[in-house]
């Protein structure tokens, strides 16, 4: 039964967080464009590694699943 609690919250939070991007769009817009983030375009190439947007992105998700497990 946890298990179905857990699912029902983590769909609630990605509809949220889906409206929120559908109707703020420049909300994230600095999401992937951070220093750190390596960005190689050239004619017939395009190469992006977002080093500096994952590390950011883990911290945040690490914090908030350690602030829902207690």
């Amino acid at each position: 039964m946890e298990a179905g609690k857990v699912l029902i919250y983590a769909g609630l939070f990605l509809l949220f967080l889906g409206l929120i991007l559908l109707y703020f769009p420049k909300l994230f817009a600095w999401f992937g464009h951070l220093p750190g983030d390596i960005r190689i375009e050239r004619e017939g190439l395009k190469v992006y590694i977002p080093i500096a947007s994952s590390l950011l992105l883990s911290l945040i998700l690490t914090l908030l699943l350690n602030l829902i497990r207690r």
